[in-house]
């Protein structure tokens, strides 16, 4: 009766939120965004602001919260300002009384608080929907902050999902939005990250990555988890003392340059994005602390993103593209990586894509485009008819929580040439990098292979063509002509292949001590390149002149 009741409540509340959005004109937005019925948003008077709908999220739980901040990736669905506002979205709760703390530390380390920790803060620093966080210290003297998971969540989370899942998979069955929408994609991206989030083992290792990735940087931290006091549901890790970014004083703003900060986040977040291909996924104010040293602590790495080296080399020109404003060149990248509907508009897509560069031209952190920029980006291409790769839009929102960090410490700081700059720079290092002879090993191999094979599959073509058994699903060919052309190509390579030869073993005998000279250097290897440089001429000469 209690499952029952608890199942009926979580029903009624999600459809008092419908009740409530059901008629405004956000949803009648959203559902021609989902139909591809393009509208600007000018066309509609949105009776319910952006401010308004993150509050009921909150009000809905923990849940709603984290499905508002994963919506706030799908720019074809949403409004730019209600993006804006839920990727922002950020939850707090209700403390967890210390008697309850007290039960679960216990539980989980298999030991007395007292007999683990020298002093344990009953009074938490922060508490949020998924766990709470208390300061501690451990017995070798060591400060530590532990990160406490609150009771039931995860069956809470399931449960709001399994609802969720539901009346979505009813929606699919009988609602075409409903299809178009892509709920259940959106729901299982969902269960997939909140399952992430409430494995603190695994949010253990992604501190650990993150640190050893970023430990070149000398003003960038990110803190250690101790891995003797960490469970799936309680996480310890070192304690770094600092405040928000959002918590400094004006004063200090005016005192401080915090220009060369924020210059090191950049190129750390670039290295993140574009080498590492690991990246902390939710750079908020909350999870930027400016420690009392003087440096940025990366908070938080429940959140993560992963880039694979394909999309990372498309990333890298996207970004150099939308730093020098060439829509042109951007509208290409984003093709190349896209899904395109058989009506898309790409000419007006190139040309919207033209006008919002321009206008994102020389804008200042306190603007807050780049991040912005790409979503706006990916909502004009799904409005186009272009589907963009989420990773895309993840990167948007990331790079959106930056601007606000960035906007907080130097709101005159151009972010645009910065990126432009730092591009230039890991560009440079990745051609040095291609250019180390390990990276041509398998081009090596793969043409030592080609050498060795080729004489037996062109023994085996000709061998055929001489049978007259080699056959091709070929129509209106002329056989004769067919078989000429295929023996010209037949002997271009054969030809290559000894010219090779010709130059590989001219090459060696050079090192082969005679007293046969010509102009100073070993006779038979002058003569190997002389006719290896004639036999080039001549085969230059036939492909130029007569393979016409």
């Amino acid at each position: 009766m209690t499952n029952l009741s608890s199942k009926l409540q979580r029903y009624q509340k999600f459809f008092s939120f419908m009740l409530k959005y059901w008629n405004s004109e956000l949803l009648k937005y959203t559902s021609s965004q989902a139909m591809e019925e393009t509208q600007s948003e000018e066309s509609y008077d949105f009776d319910h602001s952006p401010e308004e709908l993150a509050e009921d999220l909150k009000q809905m739980g923990p849940t709603y919260i984290k499905l508002g901040q994963l919506l706030s990736t799908r720019p074809d669905l949403l409004p730019e300002a209600y993006l804006n506002e839920l990727a922002c979205l950020q939850d707090d709760a209700p403390t967890i009384p210390y008697k309850k703390i007290h039960e679960i530390v216990e539980a989980e380390l298999g030991t007395r608080i007292s007999k683990a920790f020298e002093e344990f803060e009953e009074k938490p620093l922060a508490s949020a929907s998924i766990g709470q966080v208390h300061l501690a210290k451990l017995r070798s003297g060591k400060k530590v902050v532990v990160k406490i998971q609150r009771p039931n969540i995860q069956e809470d989370f399931l449960k709001d999902l399994d609802t969720l899942t539901e009346i979505a998979a009813f929606a699919v069955k009988h609602s075409k939005t409903a299809q178009q929408y892509a709920f259940n994609d959106v729901l299982e991206e969902l269960r997939y990250i909140l399952l992430q989030e409430l494995d603190y083992q695994k949010e253990a290792a992604n501190l650990s990555k993150l640190h050893k990735n970023l430990q070149h940087f000398k003003n960038i931290i990110v803190p250690k988890p101790i891995s003797d006091y960490s469970t799936q549901k309680v996480l310890t890790m070192e304690y770094i003392e600092g405040v928000k970014v959002t918590s400094i004083s004006p004063f200090k703003k005016i005192e401080e340059n915090y220009t060369p900060l924020v210059e090191e986040l950049v190129k750390a977040y670039l290295q993140q994005i574009l080498e590492d291909g690991f990246v902390h996924a939710d750079p908020h104010p909350g999870n930027i602390h400016l420690t009392n040293d003087g440096e940025l602590a990366l908070l938080d790495a429940g959140m993560t993103a992963r880039f694979s080296a394909h999309l990372r080399e498309s990333i890298l020109q996207l970004l150099m593209a939308v730093s020098k404003t060439d829509g042109d060149k951007t509208a290409e990248l984003l093709q190349e990586i896209s899904e395109i509907d058989e009506d898309a508009d790409l000419e007006h897509f190139k040309h919207i894509l033209n006008r919002l560069l321009f206008e994102s031209e020389n804008s200042k952190a306190k603007d807050l485009k780049t991040g912005r920029l790409l979503i706006q980006i990916n909502q004009v291409a799904a409005q186009n008819g272009i589907h963009i790769p989420v990773e895309i839009n993840i990167l948007g929102k990331v790079l959106m929580n930056m601007d606000q960090i960035i906007a907080e410490l130097d709101p005159e700081y151009e972010l645009q040439p910065a990126i432009r700059h730092h591009l230039k720079k890991l560009m440079q290092k990745k051609m040095w990098e291609e250019l180390k002879p390990e990276n041509f090993f398998h081009v090596l191999i793969d043409l030592k292979k080609l050498i060795e094979q080729a004489p037996s599959r062109l023994n085996k073509v000709s061998g055929l063509l001489a049978n007259n058994d080699l056959k091709l699903n070929l129509e209106v060919l002329d056989e004769k002509q067919l078989t000429q052309g295929l023996q010209k190509v037949a002997n271009r390579i054969t030809l290559g292949l000894i010219l090779a030869s010709l130059i590989i073993g001219a090459a060696m005998l050079m090192q082969v001590p005679t007293s046969f000279m010509i102009f100073g250097y070993p006779g038979l290897a002058i003569i190997l390149f002389l006719l290896a440089a004639l036999g080039g001429i001549i085969l230059m000469f036939n492909i130029i002149f007569k393979d016409r």
